[in-house]
């Protein structure tokens, strides 16, 4: 195994360019993991680490501008007000350790269905920055961008760069099921976000299908019946036959396996209840502060 290590961007696409093959490695929480279980033993490795702007964001009007290496424990202290679902995500990333050294980006390059950020970032929305030395820069949107279990939409030449994502403009939550506290992988994960602006609303599930998905069919009902209701208007309670419909619609998105971690029937029971809950408290922080994007960290 061969050891790449560029000193700037422009130098990291050309290598890649040149070895289409290697494994761009920054935090390494996902690949280190394969290639100690011999999972995986590429021909290439090419270390990130030497880029700065990959650990920098940019705040904009709208959006975030979020470098690939920016460590989760940077997305919690910082970005919590604009990205609340993923700073609420990155709090249940294994270890305060890994939390330092992890980032977005290899999640996202990974794509595996359990990755924590996944739901975070199908609920906001956004797109994601790649770019290779021979065609330039490329942004996917994030509905685009899971293709199948450890599949995304990249070519073999492109490094991930950034992802941009709005600004949150309603409220955020994020619930996770694991076997225990911390330094677990998911058995299933679900985000939610309000889009008042729009009066939409969007969701992301993970570890419950071949790849992170949406619950588009809950979504539309939720976000049709909090028009027809006024609820948008009033902030008035959301009855509990249109949570329980959501937390059923949100459940029926899913696709589950059996494996050691938990069985297909279980997973699609916890997306139910995770829906409704996160629901009810993305819900009752629209209701206090209809502009409000903070909450607190929960773990189901």
């Amino acid at each position: 195994m061969d050891f790449l290590r560029p000193a700037s961007w422009e130098e990291a696409l050309a290598a890649k360019a040149e070895h289409p093959t290697a494994v761009p490695i920054a935090g390494g929480t996902d690949v280190m993991v394969e290639i100690n279980f011999d999972h995986r033993r590429p021909e290439y490795l090419m270390d990130l680490n030497r880029i700065g702007d990959l650990r920098e964001w940019e705040t904009g009007a709208d959006t975030v501008r979020l470098g690939a290496s920016v460590p989760y424990t940077q997305i919690m202290e910082n970005l919590r007000a604009e990205l609340p679902g993923l700073a609420l995500a990155s709090h249940t990333v294994a270890s305060p350790q890994i939390r330092n050294r992890g980032g977005v980006g290899g999640n996202l390059g990974t794509a595996s269905p359990a990755g924590d950020a996944h739901p975070a970032l199908l609920a906001s929305g956004g797109e994601v920055e790649v770019e290779s030395a021979a065609r330039g820069v490329r942004m996917i949107p994030i509905d685009e961008f899971y293709l199948g279990v450890k599949r995304n939409a990249m070519e073999q030449d492109e490094l991930i760069r950034a992802v941009h994502l709005p600004k949150a403009t309603g409220p955020q939550q994020f619930s996770k099921v694991g076997t225990r506290n911390a330094m677990v992988i998911a058995v299933c994960a679900f985000g939610i976000a309000l889009h008042p602006e729009t009066k939409t609303v969007r969701t992301g599930i993970g570890s419950a299908a071949p790849t992170p998905v949406r619950a588009k069919e809950a979504e539309a009902f939720l976000a049709a019946a909090l028009e027809e209701g006024g609820h948008w208007e009033s902030g008035a309670p959301v009855a509990p036959s249109v949570a329980k419909q959501f937390a059923q619609l949100a459940s029926g998105a899913c696709n589950p396996i059996d494996d050691v971690r938990g069985s297909a029937k279980y997973r699609r029971h916890a997306v139910g209840i995770m829906a409704r809950r996160t629901l009810g408290w993305v819900w009752e922080s629209y209701r206090g502060d209809g502009r409000t994007a903070q909450g607190g960290a929960q773990c189901a």
